[in-house]
Protein backbone atom coordinates (compact mmCIF):
# COMPACT_ATOMS: atom_id res chain seq x y z
CA UNK A 1 0.00 0.00 0.00
CA UNK A 2 1.31 3.06 -1.07
CA UNK A 3 0.89 6.25 1.96
CA UNK A 4 0.14 9.60 1.00
CA UNK A 5 2.55 10.90 4.14
CA UNK A 6 6.17 10.28 5.39
CA UNK A 7 5.10 8.15 8.57
CA UNK A 8 8.20 6.80 10.19
CA UNK A 9 8.61 3.29 10.86
CA UNK A 10 8.99 4.06 14.81
CA UNK A 11 5.16 5.07 14.56
CA UNK A 12 3.85 1.22 13.85
CA UNK A 13 5.93 0.58 17.67
CA UNK A 14 2.89 1.55 19.63
CA UNK A 15 0.59 -0.99 18.76
CA UNK A 16 3.48 -3.47 19.70
CA UNK A 17 4.05 -1.58 23.00
CA UNK A 18 2.73 -3.17 26.79
CA UNK A 19 1.92 0.73 27.45
CA UNK A 20 -0.30 1.66 24.37
CA UNK A 21 -3.28 1.56 26.47
CA UNK A 22 -1.55 4.27 28.24
CA UNK A 23 -0.17 5.97 25.02
CA UNK A 24 -3.58 6.49 23.70
CA UNK A 25 -5.21 7.42 26.57
CA UNK A 26 -2.28 10.26 26.69
CA UNK A 27 -2.32 11.21 22.57
CA UNK A 28 -6.53 11.23 23.32
CA UNK A 29 -5.91 14.16 26.27
CA UNK A 30 -3.45 15.65 24.84
CA UNK A 31 -5.27 16.25 21.28
CA UNK A 32 -8.52 17.49 23.87
CA UNK A 33 -6.38 20.20 25.13
CA UNK A 34 -4.83 20.58 21.40
CA UNK A 35 -8.12 21.85 20.20
CA UNK A 36 -9.31 24.33 22.56
CA UNK A 37 -6.18 25.84 22.67
CA UNK A 38 -5.60 27.44 18.87
CA UNK A 39 -3.89 23.85 18.02
CA UNK A 40 -0.65 25.41 19.90
CA UNK A 41 1.09 23.63 23.12
CA UNK A 42 4.01 23.82 24.48
CA UNK A 43 6.58 21.35 25.98
CA UNK A 44 5.57 22.49 29.60
CA UNK A 45 1.88 22.41 29.18
CA UNK A 46 1.79 18.66 27.74
CA UNK A 47 3.62 17.63 30.60
CA UNK A 48 1.25 19.43 33.24
CA UNK A 49 -1.72 17.74 31.02
CA UNK A 50 -0.12 13.97 31.53
CA UNK A 51 1.09 14.67 35.37
CA UNK A 52 -2.80 15.65 36.19
CA UNK A 53 -4.01 12.88 34.16
CA UNK A 54 -1.49 10.21 36.63
CA UNK A 55 -2.21 12.05 39.40
CA UNK A 56 -5.91 10.89 39.02
CA UNK A 57 -5.20 7.38 37.42
CA UNK A 58 -2.15 6.57 39.26
CA UNK A 59 -0.67 4.69 36.25
CA UNK A 60 2.04 2.45 36.18
CA UNK A 61 4.50 2.47 32.73
CA UNK A 62 6.75 -0.50 31.98
CA UNK A 63 9.96 -0.40 30.28
CA UNK A 64 10.17 -0.12 27.01
CA UNK A 65 12.81 -1.78 25.21
CA UNK A 66 14.33 1.30 23.10
CA UNK A 67 14.76 3.30 26.79
CA UNK A 68 17.94 3.68 28.85
CA UNK A 69 18.63 3.72 32.70
CA UNK A 70 18.80 7.91 32.11
CA UNK A 71 15.19 7.26 30.85
CA UNK A 72 14.05 5.87 33.76
CA UNK A 73 14.98 8.25 36.20
CA UNK A 74 12.52 11.03 34.26
CA UNK A 75 9.01 11.33 35.29
CA UNK A 76 5.49 9.19 34.20
CA UNK A 77 4.76 12.22 32.33
CA UNK A 78 8.37 13.48 30.81
CA UNK A 79 8.73 9.11 29.85
CA UNK A 80 5.67 9.67 27.56
CA UNK A 81 6.24 12.77 26.32
CA UNK A 82 9.78 11.67 25.07
CA UNK A 83 8.17 8.15 23.92
CA UNK A 84 5.63 9.62 21.65
CA UNK A 85 8.10 12.10 20.11
CA UNK A 86 10.71 9.45 19.76
CA UNK A 87 8.00 7.10 17.61
CA UNK A 88 6.69 10.23 15.88
CA UNK A 89 3.33 10.14 17.34
CA UNK A 90 4.05 14.35 18.31
CA UNK A 91 6.32 16.34 16.56
CA UNK A 92 8.46 19.13 18.66
CA UNK A 93 9.36 22.53 17.18
CA UNK A 94 11.47 24.68 18.82
CA UNK A 95 10.60 28.67 18.67
CA UNK A 96 14.12 30.38 19.24
CA UNK A 97 12.59 33.40 19.49
CA UNK A 98 10.92 32.69 22.69
CA UNK A 99 12.98 30.13 23.45
CA UNK A 100 10.35 27.34 24.26
CA UNK A 101 9.83 24.19 22.82
CA UNK A 102 6.16 22.96 20.99
CA UNK A 103 4.54 20.36 20.62
CA UNK A 104 2.39 19.69 17.60
CA UNK A 105 0.39 16.43 15.90
CA UNK A 106 1.73 15.72 12.16
CA UNK A 107 -1.34 15.24 10.12
CA UNK A 108 -0.88 11.46 9.77
CA UNK A 109 -1.08 11.05 13.54
CA UNK A 110 -4.10 13.15 14.03
CA UNK A 111 -6.12 10.58 11.97
CA UNK A 112 -5.34 7.82 14.04
CA UNK A 113 -6.19 9.87 16.76
CA UNK A 114 -9.69 10.42 15.00
CA UNK A 115 -9.96 7.09 14.82
CA UNK A 116 -9.13 6.42 18.62
CA UNK A 117 -11.73 8.53 19.75
CA UNK A 118 -14.36 6.88 17.42
CA UNK A 119 -13.48 3.71 18.64
CA UNK A 120 -13.63 4.73 22.42
CA UNK A 121 -16.31 7.22 22.29
CA UNK A 122 -20.07 5.72 22.63
CA UNK A 123 -21.51 8.56 20.40
CA UNK A 124 -21.11 7.80 16.81
CA UNK A 125 -21.31 10.65 14.17
CA UNK A 126 -22.98 8.39 11.62
CA UNK A 127 -26.12 8.83 14.06
CA UNK A 128 -26.36 12.28 12.28
CA UNK A 129 -27.05 11.47 8.98
CA UNK A 130 -30.24 11.22 7.81
CA UNK A 131 -32.07 10.41 5.11
CA UNK A 132 -33.65 13.97 5.12
CA UNK A 133 -30.50 15.24 4.35
CA UNK A 134 -30.10 12.98 0.94
CA UNK A 135 -33.14 14.09 0.02
CA UNK A 136 -32.86 18.07 0.54
CA UNK A 137 -29.20 17.79 -0.96
CA UNK A 138 -30.59 15.91 -4.40
CA UNK A 139 -33.43 18.71 -4.50
CA UNK A 140 -31.29 21.51 -4.08
CA UNK A 141 -29.27 20.39 -6.77
CA UNK A 142 -31.75 19.61 -8.96
CA UNK A 143 -33.75 22.96 -8.33
CA UNK A 144 -30.65 25.50 -7.49
CA UNK A 145 -28.52 26.34 -10.55
CA UNK A 146 -25.31 27.92 -9.04
CA UNK A 147 -24.56 24.71 -7.48
CA UNK A 148 -21.65 22.99 -8.68
CA UNK A 149 -21.30 18.40 -8.60
CA UNK A 150 -19.55 18.79 -5.47
CA UNK A 151 -22.76 18.85 -3.62
CA UNK A 152 -24.06 15.63 -5.90
CA UNK A 153 -20.65 14.25 -4.63
CA UNK A 154 -22.19 15.13 -0.99
CA UNK A 155 -25.18 13.21 -1.19
CA UNK A 156 -23.03 9.91 -2.28
CA UNK A 157 -20.85 10.27 0.25
CA UNK A 158 -24.16 10.25 2.95
CA UNK A 159 -25.43 7.61 1.30
CA UNK A 160 -22.09 5.37 1.77
CA UNK A 161 -21.80 6.60 5.51
CA UNK A 162 -25.42 5.90 6.11
CA UNK A 163 -24.91 2.57 4.05
CA UNK A 164 -21.80 1.49 6.01
CA UNK A 165 -23.71 2.46 9.14
CA UNK A 166 -26.39 -0.12 8.78
CA UNK A 167 -23.93 -2.55 7.53
CA UNK A 168 -22.06 -2.17 10.53
CA UNK A 169 -25.14 -2.41 12.99
CA UNK A 170 -26.53 -5.31 10.98
CA UNK A 171 -22.98 -7.15 11.07
CA UNK A 172 -22.88 -6.69 14.50
CA UNK A 173 -25.96 -7.97 15.69
CA UNK A 174 -24.59 -11.68 16.90
CA UNK A 175 -22.77 -9.98 20.22
CA UNK A 176 -26.56 -8.74 20.99
CA UNK A 177 -27.63 -12.57 20.94
CA UNK A 178 -24.30 -13.36 22.75
CA UNK A 179 -24.67 -11.23 25.42
CA UNK A 180 -28.95 -13.00 25.53
CA UNK A 181 -27.78 -15.91 26.25
CA UNK A 182 -24.86 -14.99 28.78
CA UNK A 183 -27.67 -13.72 31.05
CA UNK A 184 -28.59 -16.40 33.81
CA UNK A 185 -31.26 -14.02 35.65
CA UNK A 186 -34.64 -12.30 34.78
CA UNK A 187 -33.41 -8.87 35.79
CA UNK A 188 -29.68 -9.46 33.67
CA UNK A 189 -31.77 -10.21 30.64
CA UNK A 190 -33.83 -6.97 31.28
CA UNK A 191 -31.26 -4.77 31.92
CA UNK A 192 -29.19 -5.96 28.76
CA UNK A 193 -32.16 -5.63 26.70
CA UNK A 194 -33.56 -2.28 27.83
CA UNK A 195 -29.53 -0.67 28.46
CA UNK A 196 -27.84 -2.51 25.78
CA UNK A 197 -30.08 -3.36 22.87
CA UNK A 198 -32.62 -0.45 22.86
CA UNK A 199 -30.46 2.22 23.84
CA UNK A 200 -27.21 1.32 21.50
CA UNK A 201 -29.14 -0.15 18.56
CA UNK A 202 -33.39 0.92 18.43
CA UNK A 203 -33.00 4.60 19.88
CA UNK A 204 -29.74 5.60 17.57
CA UNK A 205 -30.02 4.32 14.20
CA UNK A 206 -32.94 1.61 13.55
CA UNK A 207 -35.59 3.84 15.51
CA UNK A 208 -34.77 7.07 13.58
CA UNK A 209 -35.53 5.56 10.15
CA UNK A 210 -38.64 4.17 11.25
CA UNK A 211 -40.04 7.05 13.34
CA UNK A 212 -39.13 10.68 12.42
CA UNK A 213 -36.59 10.11 10.17
CA UNK A 214 -38.06 7.44 8.31
CA UNK A 215 -36.81 6.17 4.98
CA UNK A 216 -40.36 4.75 2.99
CA UNK A 217 -41.26 8.28 3.41
CA UNK A 218 -38.51 9.86 1.48
CA UNK A 219 -38.03 6.49 -0.93
CA UNK A 220 -40.26 7.30 -3.48
CA UNK A 221 -40.00 10.98 -3.64
CA UNK A 222 -36.10 10.63 -4.12
CA UNK A 223 -36.54 7.79 -6.46
CA UNK A 224 -38.78 10.33 -8.29
CA UNK A 225 -35.98 13.29 -7.62
CA UNK A 226 -33.43 11.11 -9.59
CA UNK A 227 -35.45 9.62 -12.44
CA UNK A 228 -36.26 13.43 -13.10
CA UNK A 229 -32.81 14.55 -13.15
CA UNK A 230 -31.76 11.70 -15.59
CA UNK A 231 -34.26 11.77 -18.13
CA UNK A 232 -34.18 16.17 -18.31
CA UNK A 233 -31.31 15.93 -20.78
CA UNK A 234 -31.46 20.07 -21.22
CA UNK A 235 -30.23 20.05 -17.41
CA UNK A 236 -27.87 16.62 -17.89
CA UNK A 237 -26.00 19.27 -20.35
CA UNK A 238 -26.25 22.50 -18.47
CA UNK A 239 -25.05 20.72 -15.13
CA UNK A 240 -22.11 19.37 -17.81
CA UNK A 241 -20.77 22.76 -19.31
CA UNK A 242 -20.93 23.93 -15.99
CA UNK A 243 -18.66 21.49 -14.73
CA UNK A 244 -16.57 22.08 -18.05
CA UNK A 245 -16.19 25.61 -17.24
CA UNK A 246 -14.99 25.10 -13.58
CA UNK A 247 -12.79 22.06 -14.96
CA UNK A 248 -14.21 19.69 -12.82
CA UNK A 249 -14.73 16.59 -15.48
CA UNK A 250 -13.41 13.81 -13.51
CA UNK A 251 -16.88 11.88 -13.36
CA UNK A 252 -19.94 12.36 -15.67
CA UNK A 253 -22.95 13.64 -13.56
CA UNK A 254 -24.90 10.82 -14.68
CA UNK A 255 -22.37 8.62 -13.69
CA UNK A 256 -22.81 10.12 -9.78
CA UNK A 257 -26.53 9.53 -10.17
CA UNK A 258 -26.16 5.54 -10.77
CA UNK A 259 -24.03 5.48 -7.64
CA UNK A 260 -26.60 7.35 -5.33
CA UNK A 261 -29.21 4.94 -7.07
CA UNK A 262 -27.80 1.93 -6.32
CA UNK A 263 -26.43 2.92 -2.54
CA UNK A 264 -29.96 3.62 -1.89
CA UNK A 265 -31.39 0.45 -2.91
CA UNK A 266 -28.68 -0.67 -0.80
CA UNK A 267 -30.11 1.16 1.90
CA UNK A 268 -33.53 -0.30 1.15
CA UNK A 269 -32.30 -4.02 0.97
CA UNK A 270 -30.11 -3.71 4.71
CA UNK A 271 -33.52 -1.85 6.29
CA UNK A 272 -35.55 -4.63 5.02
CA UNK A 273 -32.73 -7.25 6.63
CA UNK A 274 -32.48 -5.10 9.67
CA UNK A 275 -36.15 -5.58 10.43
CA UNK A 276 -35.86 -9.36 10.34
CA UNK A 277 -32.88 -9.32 12.76
CA UNK A 278 -34.52 -6.72 14.59
CA UNK A 279 -37.78 -9.41 15.10
CA UNK A 280 -35.27 -12.17 15.48
CA UNK A 281 -34.05 -10.44 18.31
CA UNK A 282 -37.19 -10.14 20.15
CA UNK A 283 -38.85 -13.14 19.77
CA UNK A 284 -35.44 -14.47 21.35
CA UNK A 285 -35.65 -12.07 24.49
CA UNK A 286 -39.18 -13.39 24.66
CA UNK A 287 -38.28 -16.95 24.52
CA UNK A 288 -35.32 -16.52 27.22
CA UNK A 289 -37.47 -14.50 29.28
CA UNK A 290 -40.03 -17.12 29.48
CA UNK A 291 -37.20 -19.54 30.23
CA UNK A 292 -36.15 -17.87 33.34
CA UNK A 293 -39.03 -17.02 34.51
CA UNK A 294 -40.45 -20.92 34.33
CA UNK A 295 -37.07 -22.06 34.97
CA UNK A 296 -37.70 -22.13 39.03
CA UNK A 297 -41.28 -23.18 39.24
CA UNK A 298 -42.86 -24.65 35.25
CA UNK A 299 -42.29 -28.67 36.30
CA UNK A 300 -40.46 -29.27 32.06
CA UNK A 301 -37.75 -26.69 33.81
CA UNK A 302 -36.99 -28.29 37.02
CA UNK A 303 -36.65 -31.74 35.27
CA UNK A 304 -34.27 -30.12 32.97
CA UNK A 305 -32.40 -28.51 36.01
CA UNK A 306 -32.22 -31.60 37.40
CA UNK A 307 -31.33 -34.04 34.64
CA UNK A 308 -28.20 -31.05 33.63
CA UNK A 309 -27.29 -31.93 37.39
CA UNK A 310 -27.27 -35.53 36.58
CA UNK A 311 -25.41 -35.88 33.11
CA UNK A 312 -22.74 -33.56 34.93
CA UNK A 313 -21.44 -36.01 37.47
CA UNK A 314 -18.22 -37.90 35.71
CA UNK A 315 -18.17 -40.63 38.23
CA UNK A 316 -21.29 -43.60 36.84
CA UNK A 317 -21.64 -44.94 40.04
CA UNK A 318 -22.70 -41.59 41.45
CA UNK A 319 -24.73 -40.71 38.28
CA UNK A 320 -26.88 -43.99 39.29
CA UNK A 321 -27.75 -43.34 42.45
CA UNK A 322 -28.75 -39.74 42.25
CA UNK A 323 -30.87 -40.82 38.87
CA UNK A 324 -32.02 -43.77 41.88
CA UNK A 325 -32.98 -41.19 44.26
CA UNK A 326 -34.87 -38.62 42.06
CA UNK A 327 -36.81 -42.26 40.73
CA UNK A 328 -37.53 -42.86 44.74
CA UNK A 329 -39.23 -39.05 45.12
CA UNK A 330 -40.92 -38.33 41.74
CA UNK A 331 -43.12 -39.99 39.40
CA UNK A 332 -41.74 -39.05 36.38
CA UNK A 333 -44.99 -41.19 34.41
CA UNK A 334 -46.80 -37.52 35.09
CA UNK A 335 -48.69 -36.04 32.18
CA UNK A 336 -46.83 -33.04 32.05
CA UNK A 337 -43.08 -34.63 32.24
CA UNK A 338 -44.29 -37.54 29.65
CA UNK A 339 -46.37 -36.86 27.58
CA UNK A 340 -46.75 -37.99 23.24
CA UNK A 341 -44.29 -35.73 22.41
CA UNK A 342 -41.22 -37.38 23.41
CA UNK A 343 -37.86 -35.86 22.70
CA UNK A 344 -36.83 -38.39 20.83
CA UNK A 345 -38.60 -39.56 17.58
CA UNK A 346 -37.20 -42.53 15.65
CA UNK A 347 -36.57 -41.55 12.19
CA UNK A 348 -38.44 -43.25 9.52
CA UNK A 349 -36.47 -45.45 7.17
CA UNK A 350 -35.28 -43.36 3.83
CA UNK A 351 -36.77 -44.68 0.87
CA UNK A 352 -35.51 -45.91 -2.09
CA UNK A 353 -36.26 -42.89 -4.43
CA UNK A 354 -34.98 -44.22 -7.95
CA UNK A 355 -37.44 -47.43 -7.40
CA UNK A 356 -40.47 -45.34 -6.33
CA UNK A 357 -40.11 -43.72 -9.86
CA UNK A 358 -42.45 -44.22 -12.47
CA UNK A 359 -41.41 -45.81 -16.17
CA UNK A 360 -40.91 -42.95 -18.48
CA UNK A 361 -42.90 -43.29 -21.15
CA UNK A 362 -41.14 -43.39 -24.73
CA UNK A 363 -42.39 -40.78 -27.40
CA UNK A 364 -42.02 -41.63 -31.04
CA UNK A 365 -39.69 -38.85 -32.85
CA UNK A 366 -41.62 -36.73 -35.51
CA UNK A 367 -41.71 -36.61 -38.83
CA UNK A 368 -40.10 -33.63 -41.79
CA UNK A 369 -44.61 -32.95 -41.97
CA UNK A 370 -44.82 -32.82 -37.89
CA UNK A 371 -41.89 -30.47 -37.26
CA UNK A 372 -42.69 -27.95 -40.08
CA UNK A 373 -46.58 -27.79 -38.82
CA UNK A 374 -45.21 -27.13 -35.55
CA UNK A 375 -42.70 -24.62 -36.33
CA UNK A 376 -45.30 -22.89 -38.77
CA UNK A 377 -45.84 -19.05 -38.10
CA UNK A 378 -49.56 -18.62 -36.91
CA UNK A 379 -51.26 -15.34 -38.26
CA UNK A 380 -53.51 -13.45 -36.95
CA UNK A 381 -55.48 -12.39 -40.43
CA UNK A 382 -56.13 -14.77 -43.34
CA UNK A 383 -55.25 -14.66 -46.64
CA UNK A 384 -58.71 -13.69 -48.00
CA UNK A 385 -59.08 -10.90 -45.10
CA UNK A 386 -55.71 -9.40 -46.54
CA UNK A 387 -57.31 -9.46 -50.25
CA UNK A 388 -60.66 -7.68 -48.26
CA UNK A 389 -58.30 -5.37 -46.64
CA UNK A 390 -56.60 -4.08 -49.72
CA UNK A 391 -60.12 -4.26 -51.90
CA UNK A 392 -61.68 -1.96 -49.17
CA UNK A 393 -59.15 0.72 -49.55
CA UNK A 394 -59.04 0.79 -53.76
CA UNK A 395 -59.54 3.82 -55.49
CA UNK A 396 -60.13 2.63 -58.94
CA UNK A 397 -57.61 0.19 -59.46
CA UNK A 398 -54.64 1.44 -57.21
CA UNK A 399 -54.60 1.14 -53.33
CA UNK A 400 -52.77 4.16 -51.75
CA UNK A 401 -51.84 3.44 -48.30
CA UNK A 402 -50.77 7.14 -48.15
CA UNK A 403 -54.08 8.48 -48.32
CA UNK A 404 -55.28 6.39 -45.85
CA UNK A 405 -56.85 8.47 -42.54
CA UNK A 406 -56.61 7.41 -38.61
CA UNK A 407 -54.43 4.27 -38.88
CA UNK A 408 -55.58 2.54 -36.31
CA UNK A 409 -53.02 -0.75 -34.78
CA UNK A 410 -55.17 -3.14 -36.62
CA UNK A 411 -54.70 -1.15 -39.88
CA UNK A 412 -51.30 -0.68 -39.70
CA UNK A 413 -50.78 -4.98 -39.11
CA UNK A 414 -52.87 -5.93 -41.76
CA UNK A 415 -50.64 -3.38 -44.34
CA UNK A 416 -47.22 -5.07 -42.99
CA UNK A 417 -48.95 -8.34 -43.93
CA UNK A 418 -50.57 -7.04 -47.36
CA UNK A 419 -46.81 -5.88 -48.34
CA UNK A 420 -45.43 -9.16 -47.45
CA UNK A 421 -48.31 -11.07 -49.26
CA UNK A 422 -47.45 -8.76 -52.10
CA UNK A 423 -43.97 -10.13 -52.51
CA UNK A 424 -45.10 -13.81 -52.95
CA UNK A 425 -45.72 -15.29 -56.21
CA UNK A 426 -49.29 -16.19 -56.49
CA UNK A 427 -50.37 -13.03 -54.96
CA UNK A 428 -53.36 -11.11 -57.10
CA UNK A 429 -51.56 -7.73 -55.72
CA UNK A 430 -48.14 -6.06 -56.69
CA UNK A 431 -46.51 -3.44 -54.37
CA UNK A 432 -45.60 -0.13 -55.75
CA UNK A 433 -42.72 1.89 -53.57
CA UNK A 434 -42.37 5.57 -55.60
CA UNK A 435 -38.87 7.31 -54.42
CA UNK A 436 -38.77 5.85 -51.35
CA UNK A 437 -40.99 8.99 -49.84
CA UNK A 438 -42.21 8.30 -45.81
CA UNK A 439 -45.51 8.65 -44.55
CA UNK A 440 -46.32 10.37 -41.36
CA UNK A 441 -50.15 9.16 -39.77
CA UNK A 442 -50.95 9.36 -36.21
CA UNK A 443 -48.36 7.62 -34.53
CA UNK A 444 -46.90 5.53 -37.46
CA UNK A 445 -44.45 6.20 -40.00
CA UNK A 446 -44.58 4.25 -43.07
CA UNK A 447 -43.12 4.03 -46.97
CA UNK A 448 -45.83 5.33 -49.75
CA UNK A 449 -47.06 2.11 -50.75
CA UNK A 450 -49.32 2.00 -53.53
CA UNK A 451 -50.91 -1.58 -54.29
CA UNK A 452 -52.08 -2.84 -57.45
CA UNK A 453 -53.34 -5.94 -58.85
CA UNK A 454 -51.91 -8.37 -61.02
CA UNK A 455 -52.57 -9.37 -64.52
CA UNK A 456 -53.55 -13.06 -64.88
Amino acid sequence: MQSHYEIPDTFWSLFRSVNREIYIESLLCINQEYEYSNYFLTREVCLQILSDRNTQKRIRLEREESETELDLLETTSSRILNWLVKTGWLKKIEDYTSLTTNIVIPDYAAIFIEAFEKLSSQELEETDLYIQNVYATLYSFQNNPKVNLNMLRTALVNTKKLNKALQDMLHNMDKFFERLLDKKTYGELLREHLDGYVEEVVRKKYHILKTSDNFYIYKMDIKKCLREMRENDEWIESVRARAKATGDEKEDVLEILDQIERGFDDIEHRIANMDKEHTKYVRATVTRLNYLLSGETDTKGLVVQLLNRISAEENGAKKEEKLRKAAERMNLSYLEILSEKSLYKRRKSRTDFISKMETEEETEDLNREEVLKMNRIQMRYSRAEIEEFIQAHMTGDIMDAGAMKDMTDEDFEKLILAYDYSTRRNSKYAALNEEDRMVENGRYRYPDLKFIQRRP
